[in-house]
């Protein structure tokens, strides 16, 4: 184990810095810098090598979290990507965006602040990727066989690698121009930048994985056409049909889904020309909706230099402490600081949106009031409404399924009543060859989810294609341990 009195000696949790919100707001580069290796020693010390490690209860891919922890403690860097990498694709993906559930689940935090285990994560990636540990690993042979991925987000590229690596020709189609999914156009750069993706999907092509890009599937070609063309064919297109607002004044120009929004400021970021661009310059911007998504148009209207900005979130703010209804070792729902947050804007609860307001077909102020609580629905209370001056409305309410893509017209692959592609314990929808594997299958859920049932999936594709497989199946498809955010 790491250092056996760390958890005793060293009590204080030390987590990775953040650029100064002055400097950090005029550029769209990283928001956190290196951690300095003293510090990260110290903080992998920390962990207790639990005989049961409840971390592991957290994580969906099952990470090796105390092995990689003690590694780190022991200066052993190339060791500990090993170990990193025998579970997670991508840990230079997560260690940026995956919320942690692991450390909820940390035993040390039943009475002290969990380990670092994220930030621990991160910087044995960037420091495996500096010192050249992190190569492409080409199948030793080829089986003969062909697999289509269709997306390529942490779910398709996690089935993708995994299904190379054992020797299967894998071609991932992208309907968009460049590969990665909301990697590429989801997620702002100060969160992630592209090269993070970039130098990954190197890796991918030297071990021989082909990417198709501006292909949309379903349109393009038909998933029939797929069918027959390869010997399996694995859904990985997402969760993406935004949840609306239907309410008086939706048609306003000026109200926009989140994800329109982020994907345009991605573009421009990435040195592309967006043609009427929705830009928050000198605009009052109003989010509704309080997660990740929100979060990202809080930062990048910041980086716009929008005017102000406003999170309305319906309902009740979240506890800044474990609620009992959530103890150890759940993920809890706990109301957060995100770096975003931190650089300004206003954060309002209890906020029920009933009218977009505008003139000429223009908005111009968003008409909300209090919720309250009746028979467990969340109600605007009478009396209560007042209108706040909004030049921009970002819809970031979460997701309501995958886009059918004509999956069932087209090869009577069916939905289920959650909006996503039905599928089975194996993976494998109702026709046979065609599985699904991240949130088109499971809905909205956590990037550390999509690698595990990619990772999943993959094992599952190469036992129908070989009969048997060495790849490992980290999760069910009906596994939900942890509370999806």
């Amino acid at each position: 184990m790491a250092d056996p009195r760390g958890f005793l000696k060293v009590r204080q949790r030390e987590t990775q810095p953040r650029r100064p919100v002055p400097v950090r707001i005029m550029d769209w580069k990283e928001v956190y810098e290196a951690q300095e290796k003293g510090v990260l020693k110290r903080q992998a010390g920390r962990c207790m090598d639990c005989g049961v490690p409840f971390c592991h209860h957290g994580c969906p891919l099952g990470n090796l979290i105390p092995e990689w922890n003690d590694l780190t403690w022991r200066g052993k860097g190339a060791d500990a990507s090993e170990r990193l990498h025998a579970t997670n694709n991508f840990p230079e993906f997560t260690g940026r965006l995956c919320p942690a559930p692991c450390e909820s689940s940390c035993v040390l935090g039943i009475n002290q602040p969990a380990v670092t285990i994220k930030q621990i994560e991160v910087s044995i990636a960037e420091e495996a990727f500096g010192e050249g540990w992190v190569e492409p690993l080409p199948p030793a042979r080829l089986t003969g066989k062909t697999v289509a991925v269709v997306g390529s987000g942490p779910a398709g590229l996690a089935a993708a690698q995994q299904l190379t690596r054992v020797g299967h020709t894998v071609a991932v189609y992208e309907r968009d121009d460049k590969i990665g999914g909301l990697l590429r156009y989801g997620i702002p750069d100060f969160k992630m930048e592209k090269e993070v993706l970039d130098r990954r999907l190197a890796q991918m092509k030297a071990e021989g994985t082909r990417f198709r890009t501006g292909v949309a599937v379903g349109q393009d070609v038909s998933w029939d056409q797929l069918r027959r063309r390869y010997d399996a064919v694995v859904v990985a297109t997402g969760a993406t049909v935004p949840r609306d607002l239907a309410i008086p004044g939706r048609e306003l120009d000026g109200v926009h889904f989140a994800m329109d929004y982020l994907v345009q400021a991605n573009r421009v970021c990435a040195g592309e020309t967006v043609p009427d661009q929705i830009d928050a310059r000198g605009k009052h911007v109003v989010i509704l909706g309080g997660g990740d998504t929100g979060a990202d148009c809080i930062g990048t209207a910041h980086r716009q230099q929008a005017a102000s900005v406003t999170t309305l979130a319906i309902g009740k703010q979240p506890p800044s402490e474990r609620p009992a209804h959530q103890p150890w070792p759940m993920f809890p729902n706990l109301f957060e600081v995100a770096s975003a947050h931190e650089e300004g804007g206003e954060r309002t609860y209890l906020a029920s949106t009933v009218e977009f307001v505008g003139e000429n077909g223009r908005l111009t102020g968003l008409k909300v009031a209090e919720t309250e609580y009746v028979d467990g629905k969340r109600l605007p209370k009478a009396g209560t409404e007042r209108v706040i001056p909004a030049d921009l409305v970002f819809l970031a309410l979460g997701f309501t399924g995958a886009e059918p893509a004509g999956l069932t017209e087209q090869v009577s692959a069916p939905f289920d009543a959650r909006g996503n592609v039905a599928r089975d314990a194996s993976y494998m929808t109702e026709v046979p060859g065609i599985f699904v594997a991240g949130d088109a299958g499971r809905g909205q859920s956590l990037i550390v989810w999509a690698i595990a049932e990619g990772r999943a999936a993959a094992a599952a594709v190469d036992r129908h294609l070989m009969g048997t497989t060495s790849l490992p199946a980290p999760v069910a498809p009906t596994d939900r341990a942890i509370a999806v955010l």
